[in-house]
């Protein structure tokens, strides 16, 4: 019968980084002049004084030590607090389809097999630079890609929600490949004057050929099984939308009004204990009844690739899963080098660290996020 294939992979990684060290003093340098700016209000008790972040407390609470960004100019400048990304004019190739390009050129040139191939393009991340036309569409132009494109938003966890979709279309017969791929430029909505989050993001992509079992050749993944599941919540939201200018009353405040703090959040923001609090037990859970269901043992599974998001988070479904403090090879770990990254996170894992696998040897991609969203897709080398 047949089935999807996962038969490669591709990174973009920008060029800059930005270390905790540095983030905190650019932090600490604003909030200190918002301080200061607003003494008579803080006196008087109207608003709270800002607390000055740390490089101490950003590790401890996420695991985090760096992060990849496409400008960490702006980022890093007290003055601005976020990046500088010119705009492009509509005959250029927007800047999330040129990294979406890289990152699928590394890929298909792993693949070895002709674009010709490929039937269809997914773009899955958690924001697209435009409504329309579809990013998906720009990419799938650029590579000289035949078939159908479009693009899929389920925040941090788009990318298995892509690589479920992907193998439908295989199942179907619609498409023997399918290109997916998940640029993510988190720095363009990350809060940075939030002490809360503004350690949290950094900007990648990825990408992944699923191909048909049919066409596939010797090496990649068989795709065993996929899950997706959602439960609404408001602990994770983003509120910026085209419907925004159109509020009258709040748009003439600025987002980075702290005062009024009517736009903070047209940016991300989060109640992050109860997400962890939610989101834990449920991918734990989905995890374990998903393998059940395919046969599976989950305590012997060689590794996970799960959602760069924070690596308290990480641990903690690694133990529940396993039964036990997973090795250091068996729960990859790459979010002290790239941050959360949003949709690529899992991807970033699984294209770094998949070496070592026997034939028949089983692990697993999982995201989770708002939504509340999570996604499961087992694998097993070929």
């Amino acid at each position: 019968m047949t089935h999807a294939v996962i038969a490669a992979t591709g990174l973009f990684t920008p060029e800059q980084s930005i270390s905790n060290a540095e983030l905190v003093e650019a932090y600490n340098a604003w909030a200190e002049r918002w301080n200061r700016d607003h003494a008579l209000q803080i006196a008087e008790g109207d608003v709270a004084a800002l607390t000055p972040s740390s490089v101490e407390f950003i590790e401890k609470a996420s695991g985090i030590k760096s992060r990849f960004v496409l400008d960490k100019t702006g980022v890093l400048d007290p003055e601005r607090m976020a990046p500088h990304i010119p705009e492009r004019g509509n005959d250029e190739l927007s800047i999330m389809a040129e990294m979406a390009v890289k990152a699928a050129r590394q890929a298909i040139e792993a693949w070895g097999k002709p674009v010709s191939e490929i039937g269809a393009v997914l773009c899955a991340a958690s924001n697209m630079p435009r409504p329309y036309p579809a990013l998906a569409v720009e990419v799938q132009q650029a590579l000289g890609i035949e078939g159908f494109g479009f693009d899929m938003n389920v925040a941090c966890s788009s990318a298995t929600f892509g690589i479920k979709t992907a193998a439908d279309f295989i199942a179907g017969g619609s498409v023997k490949a399918v290109l997916m791929v998940n640029p993510e430029v988190c720095s363009a909505h990350l809060n940075f004057t939030d002490r809360d989050s503004h350690f949290i993001f950094g900007d990648v992509c990825t990408a992944v050929i699923v191909e048909s079992s049919d066409t596939a050749g010797p090496g990649g993944w068989d795709v065993l099984g996929t899950r997706l599941k959602t439960v609404f919540s408001n602990n994770i939201r983003n509120n910026f939308g085209f419907l925004n200018r159109w509020a009258l009353e709040t748009n003439a405040v600025a987002w980075s009004d702290r005062v009024a703090g009517q736009q903070d959040d047209k940016l991300f923001i989060q109640q992050g204990r109860k997400v962890f609090k939610d989101v834990v037990p449920m991918v734990s859970e989905m995890i374990i009844d998903h393998a059940g269901d395919l046969g599976i043992e989950p305590t012997g599974l060689k590794r996970m690739w799960l959602h760069q998001a924070n690596i308290n988070m990480n641990q903690m479904i690694g133990r529940k899963v396993l039964g036990r403090d997973p090795a250091e090879d068996e729960n990859i770990i790459i979010l002290d080098e790239y941050a959360n990254t949003s949709s690529a996170g899992s991807i970033i894992a699984f294209h770094l660290h998949h070496d070592g696998f026997a034939a028949g040897e089983t692990g697993l991609i999982c995201s989770f996020g708002a939504g509340y969203s999570a996604g499961t897709v087992f694998v097993r080398k070929r």
